[in-house]
């Protein structure tokens, strides 16, 4: 029987009884999506400070652990906490969630330290050789605990009161011993839209006493769960691209203080223990000895409390250290010592949960592992100090003068799509990453990205150079890594992710430094608008990236006719390649001299560079008024949401329109589709998911008439395996080759006796986990428009389809050898094999468009987004 929460503070009753504004700039630093700034955001909230301090039960009114607390509630406990301590904690406003709830954290530190927290903050950054200045190991170290990114894994927002509770409480000697050595920053909610989602919903349909039975209603939380923040992304697989707000505004302060120890706080199913460090493998090869032992070292302090207590975990199984996204890589690659601890509980377990081997679960239990965990934490950091500070500085100095890795230049070429090239350099500026330019023409060897061989290469003046020679070069090395080493294929995420094959943009690797001095070119700075006439025939702006897609939204929803060129031409000694967006005076009359202000202005927004032209006349090519040059008509979008379709995959759609185009989109849910007047509809997007509930065969049938009248339907990933097969949609499943099959079995009759115990190991043969395949690409088809013959794919499970029939494009398509990074089992390879990926079919006066991998893929995947632009945009014009 797991000891009681009460039973735990009885055993340890000992220990028991500067508002700042960061949001200025910090919403316009995400290249390629449209910024929302938020209004000004208050100060954090003031509380009376006469009367004791309070413990959690005390101020909330009920026991901690007998209901989930909302996220104001739990800021309204800190500035109490806080009211209580001024002269050793404070709160931090650092920002606000897309509902608009803040974000805060509470930094707490000894009487003596906390009027130097500027400068240990400082401190820490000349450690890791990121500010000039004289650093010192005498300073206290700097602990970073994490709680509740996954909002319905609720427990964690509960035990950072008591943790709260204890740092304040002045009678607790040991908390206020380990302060001297330690400064802690406490994010008490990563994820506050996600944490109240839940919240609201478990307390509005609990039972008067929680009903501790699975079947209970208070277990099944709905569609689309708390996990997620209001785009429904995973902000724990958010650290390293900081896609989202919440990460974009967190990691600002993060990098400010760059803590030395970061733990992060999850739950897992409700049947198991609880999970701490060390980690299971795969470690990544840059996750250094002294990282990997300290994992050890605080994995002994948890154990040792959890041991006393009689409490069950597990070390060294299921959470790995591999890709760069998490709450304890992402940190890890900045230095610190990373952690993930996960208590058994989640969504499901609400306040009590009866589990398979007989126990009851209780939030209680689930509060006080996590209390104990974050309380072992702190120990470790105080007492292993000297230590870490050591070790903190050691890992930069080496990282600056003796960079791992084969490479030591990465080099972005010049001549990559300027919009692309500069997504990426404001990247590597957030992530605090040092970059130069090429002052001169050098002929060397190096790794090409495009071919994936090491051949000879030319490095043009201009080229952008990324050192391996400065602080950051391991965070470096695992961003631009073109094959992460991976020694275990047993792990749960992405196995590859190089920045080149995201951004999309040609690159190299090369084992030499390269000088890196030269002029910064105004070409890597994406102007405005070029325009010189006053009013040109017409303007021109190449068709390459998510701005060029954001530039097209605006223009439409400004009531600006534009057309695209169906085939490359040349105009005034330029070359425009199919795509190319032309915005002409003719059919803009009615704009008057709007019509200039408007593509001038929505091109300076957008970061689109447009070309004046005086002529609709082609040197090459068709002329401008050519009927192979296609009207944009302004589409009306919809996207399906709802139960049966994967949240994140809607969230990765909605996102994109709301926060990188800024075009509208409406959401209709799957409860009342079959009532929806699809006439209004011009385009609609069917997300990942499973639709036999969704649309049933009579629904089908709608859906196809919808299509044969003119609709558009752009269906993904579990959206595609669905009409596989189907009456009129082309796509085909391969089916399996039952001959082979028959004969492997022949040759061998023992193959159907499996070990038990590898059966985890074997299964990954038919996984593809995150590897990038090269798809071919048809680019004279519109879908394909801005690519040129091949295009980067992240691939995360196997696809398998025929390639396209009569009536059908096969604008995308992997052939033999098309894999080239992360795992991919032997099974998914074949699989992968000549295969459909994407493409088009005419249906009726409709067409559908099958994207059967997702190019979305939490909105870090830059160089599949234009194809999904060139879906919902041009396909059909």
């Amino acid at each position: 029987m797991m000891l009681s929460y009460a039973s735990y503070l009885g055993n340890n009753a000992k220990h028991l009884l500067r508002s700042t504004t960061l949001l200025a700039g910090l919403l316009a630093g995400t290249a390629g999506h449209a910024q929302t700034t938020p209004p000004s955001l208050p100060p954090p909230m003031a509380t009376d400070a006469t009367g004791p301090l309070l413990t959690p039960d005390q101020f909330l009114g009920y026991k901690l652990g007998d209901q989930f607390t909302p996220h104001a509630e739990v800021l309204r406990y800190a500035a109490h906490v806080v009211a209580h301590t001024p002269s050793r904690m404070k709160v931090v406003r650092y920002g606000q969630t897309y509902e608009h709830r803040p974000l805060e954290v509470i930094e707490v530190a000894s009487a003596d330290n906390f009027g130097r927290l500027e400068e240990i903050q400082h401190n820490a950054r000349r450690l890791a050789s990121l500010e000039s200045g004289a650093a010192s190991r005498q300073l206290p170290a700097v602990a970073w605990l994490s709680y509740n990114v996954h909002g319905n894994e609720a427990v964690s927002s509960e035990a950072v009161m008591q943790v709260l509770y204890d740092l304040a409480n002045p009678q607790d000697a040991q908390v206020q011993n380990w302060l001297k050595n330690t400064v802690v920053v406490i994010d008490p909610c990563v994820n506050p839209d996600g944490h109240d989602r839940y919240a609201n919903w478990y307390n509005r349909v609990r039972n008067q006493n929680p009903n501790a039975g699975p079947d209970s209603w208070e277990h099944h939380e709905p569609w689309p769960g708390g996990r997620y923040n209001h785009y429904y992304f995973d902000l724990n697989r958010d650290w390293a691209w900081q896609t989202q707000q919440e990460s974009r505004q967190r990691i600002v302060l993060y990098n400010q203080w760059l803590p030395q120890v970061h733990a992060d706080f999850h739950e897992m199913g409700p049947n198991n223990s609880y999970y701490f460090s060390p980690a299971a493998k795969p470690f990544h090869a840059d996750i250094t000895p002294w990282q990997r032992q300290f994992q050890n070292v605080i994995g002994d302090y948890n154990r040792a409390t959890f041991d006393k207590n009689n409490w069950l975990y597990f070390t060294r199984e299921v959470y790995d250290l591999f890709a760069p996204t998490y709450g304890d890589t992402w940190p890890s690659f900045n230095g610190a010592i990373g952690m993930t601890y996960e208590q058994g509980g989640g969504g499901p377990a609400g306040v009590r949960y009866a589990r398979t081997d007989g126990d009851t679960l209780t939030l209680a239990q689930r509060i006080a592992h996590h209390h104990a965990a974050s309380r072992a934490t702190l120990q470790a950091t105080a007492e292993r100090h000297d230590d870490l500070l050591r070790e903190f500085q050691a890992y930069f100095t080496n990282a600056k003068t003796k960079p791992g890795g084969t490479y030591k230049t990465f080099v972005l070429a010049s001549g990559s799509d300027p919009g692309q090239l500069r997504m990426l350099t404001q990247y590597l500026e957030r992530q605090q990453i040092s970059y130069g330019f090429a002052p001169k023409k050098v002929k060397t060897k190096g790794f090409s990205y495009a071919s994936g061989k090491t051949e000879e290469v030319e490095i043009m003046p201009h080229d952008v150079l990324i050192s391996m020679y400065q602080p950051k070069s391991t965070l470096v090395k695992v961003l631009f890594e073109p094959r992460p080493q991976l020694e275990d294929s047993l792990t749960y995420d992405i196995t590859s992710w190089a920045l080149p094959y995201s951004f999309g943009v040609k690159a190299y690797a090369l084992a030499q430094r390269l000088d890196g001095s030269g002029p910064t070119p105004s070409t890597t700075v994406v102007k405005g608008s070029a325009a010189a006439d006053d009013k040109p025939y017409a303007y021109l702006a190449r068709w390459n990236n998510l701005q060029d897609i954001r530039f097209l939204s605006q223009l439409l929803q400004q009531k600006v006719k534009v057309r695209f060129a169906q085939q490359a031409f040349e105009a005034e000694g330029q070359k425009y390649a199919a795509g190319t967006l032309i915005m002409t005076r003719t059919g803009n009359e009615a704009l008057g001299a709007k019509f200039d202000q408007l593509v001038r202005a929505q091109a300076d927004s957008a970061g689109t560079v447009v070309q004046a032209v005086k002529s609709g006349f082609s040197t090459t090519g068709h002329d401008l008024g050519s009927g192979s040059v296609h009207f944009v008509k302004r589409p009306n979008v919809a996207v399906v949401a709802g139960p049966g379709i994967d949240a994140t995959a809607f969230g990765e759609v909605w996102h994109f329109f709301e926060q990188q185009l800024g075009y509208p989109i409406t959401v209709l849910g799957t409860e009342y589709l079959s009532r929806v007047a699809m006439q209004k509809i011009d385009v609609l997007i069917l997300p990942d998911g499973d639709y036999t509930d969704v649309y049933p065969d009579r629904a089908l049938e709608s859906l196809r008439a919808w299509v044969r009248g003119g609709g558009k339907l752009i269906a993904m990933e579990g959206a595609t395996q669905f009409l596989a097969n189907k009456r009129d949609f082309l796509l085909k499943t391969k089916s399996a080759d039952s001959v082979a099959l028959k004969k492997a079995a022949l040759a061998n009759p023992y193959l159907p006796l499996r070990r038990y115990g590898t059966a985890e190991r074997e299964n990954t043969e038919d996984k593809a986990l995150g590897s990038i395949y090269r798809v071919q690409l048809d680019n004279t088809h519109p879908l394909a428009f801005g690519y040129g013959d091949t295009y980067s794919a992240l691939i995360r499970t196997p696809i398998s389809y025929r390639f396209l029939g009569k009536g059908g494009w096969n604008v995308g398509v992997i052939k033999k050898n098309g894999y080239y990074a992360g795992f991919s089992g032997s099974k998914a390879r074949k699989q992968l094999t000549d295969t459909f990926v994407l493409g088009e079919q005419d249906l009726g006066r409709g067409q559908v468009i099958y994207l059967a991998d997702n190019p979305l893929f939490r909105a870090f995947w830059q160089s599949g987004k234009l194809l999904f632009g060139n879906a919902v945009f041009l396909v059909g014009q």
